[in-house]
């Protein structure tokens, strides 16, 4: 266990701020509740994102930019929509600062706007009311656009990178002439998250439909994919939500048909966020820090010479070279560690920092054309002879890419209970872990056992089986098999 790291076992949300700090990751900014990304952590969220970006580009997305500041008069446009985000809107009513004899620095009471701004919390709405002058004919459609922006949203619970008052995701919003189109949007992005959590972030989701209470506001549905996390708690790793014509009508956005009518165009948007950098922290760290898959960590590679002096260090130089330059050839993203520090500290960072693979090169093993390579994910370590590293390298890294997914999912699964009754679900979801059963699709009994469990509904699964399932809650047959559990 790295120095002054609180262990897993004893406190996870401690151990989780403990590793976001000191593996340098983000801190705290001056303003309650904000946060500010760390050069690590932003190339590790850089990584994500340049993955996800070209996954759309490929499906005929484009990417574009909104206005930070939205009007306040368009969010009373769309009621369900306002309602939702209402308690988390940060407004702006004035534009200028003045000094005052007395108080000094104040807000100027000549400057307040004649109408209130909303600071971005989702952009649906400024959105729309572009789209309402760039849609008139079905030519126009469909509009695929995407950008990648900050958000404002007055949180009161805060944690680094899963939840905080402002922070970076991505938000797509589409526009279809027909329902179908849409749903297939919906689900097609749905696919491409799924894809990006198992393949490149390594970790294991379910994917399925939001109940209607926990849609998105506004959403005709909302589908999602959920994470387990490593003291089994579920993280909301990303959401794609049908909107049907609900804004369209709101601001009036309609289009001419291919047989000559006007109807309200199909919409949809869909999200993901830094908090993919918290689920990668929670999904695979250990008490040693981070575990980085390699597709998306900021360094494949850290290489830490052991150097006693300038000779030795001109030693090792020369050596890695050739081999620096033959993995980069490779794309192997590599950063060498000449600081003066010793191997020792180096070792403890770069496990902290969750490098997958740490690469040791002395005099010794010079003398014996070999490095000596350490797998972070297991601790392995492994003597390469010189002429075999550069074809070896890229086929560790693959090794740990597929072992941290195997081992997540292991782990889930494990930890994924099918039950029959209700104290057995208490008890389980008492402990944590996920629990699929069945539900009778009321509401009210949703919420009974979110009251008494703080468990919710986390989706209901495209592979439910609700045959001869009966709620776990009312005894009544079952309308749905769904996931519980408590979630961040």
């Amino acid at each position: 266990m790295s120095k002054g790291v609180t262990p897993q076992s004893q406190n996870f949300s401690a151990w989780y701020t403990d590793v976001v700090i000191k593996a340098e990751m983000a801190d705290y900014g001056p303003v309650k509740g904000t946060m500010v990304i760390r050069p690590y952590g932003f190339a590790l969220w850089d990584n994500i994102k340049e993955a996800f970006d070209r996954m759309i580009k490929e499906t005929g997305h484009v990417n574009a930019y909104f206005p930070l500041f939205i009007p306040k008069s368009f969010f009373a446009r769309e009621a369900e929509h306002i309602e939702g985000f209402a308690k988390e809107c940060a407004v702006v009513t004035h534009t200028r600062l003045k000094m005052d004899s007395d108080k000094g620095l104040i807000v100027d009471p000549e400057s307040k706007l004649e109408e209130e701004v909303i600071v971005r919390p989702t952009s649906e709405t400024v959105i729309w009311s572009m789209y309402k002058k760039w849609i008139q004919s079905y030519r126009d459609l469909p509009l695929l656009i995407n950008q990648w922006a900050n958000v404002v949203r007055m949180e009161m619970r805060t944690r680094l990178f899963l939840r905080t008052t402002e922070f970076l995701w991505q938000e797509g919003h589409t526009a279809h002439a027909t329902a179908e189109e849409a749903q297939e949007e919906t689900l097609t992005i749905l696919e491409l998250y799924r894809q990006l959590l198992e393949d490149y972030l390594a970790i294991p989701v379910f994917t399925g439909l939001k109940t209607e209470v926990e849609k998105f506001a506004g959403a005709e549905s909302t589908y999602c994919i959920e994470a387990m996390m490593g003291d089994k708690r579920a993280l909301q790793a990303g959401t794609s939500h049908n909107l049907g014509q609900n804004f369209a009508k709101a601001f009036g956005v309609t289009f001419q048909t291919q047989d000559n009518r006007e109807d309200y165009v199909y919409a949809t948007s869909w999200g993901i966020s830094t908090r993919l950098v918290g689920a990668v922290i929670m999904a695979h760290g250990d008490d040693k820090g981070l575990r980085l898959p390699p597709r998306i960590a900021p360094h494949q590679v850290v290489i830490v010479p052991i150097a006693r002096n300038e000779e030795h260090e001109k030693l090792i130089r020369d050596f890695i070279e050739p081999l620096v330059f033959g993995l980069k050839e490779k794309s192997i993203r590599i950063h060498e560690d000449w600081t003066d520090n010793s191997p020792g500290f180096k070792f403890n960072e770069w496990e902290m920092k969750g490098v997958p693979l740490r690469m040791e090169v002395g005099p010794r093993d010079i003398e014996k054309d070999q490095v000596v390579v350490v797998r972070r994910d297991t601790g392995e370590k492994i003597f390469l002879n010189k002429n075999d590293l550069i074809s070896r390298i890229p086929n560790l890294l693959d090794e740990i890419q597929s072992g941290l997914f195997e081992q997540a999912k292991a782990f889930r699964d494990e930890n994924t209970f099918n039950v029959s009754n209700y104290n057995e679900f208490k008890s389980i979801i008492k402990k944590g872990g996920f629990v699929r059963c069945g539900w009778d699709g009321d509401p009210e009994t949703e919420a009974a056992v979110k009251e008494e469990t703080k468990a919710t509904i986390r989706c209901i699964p495209f592979d439910e089986n609700i045959d001869d399932l009966h709620c776990i809650y009312s005894g009544e047959p079952a309308r749905h098999e769904v996931i519980y559990a408590k979630a961040y």
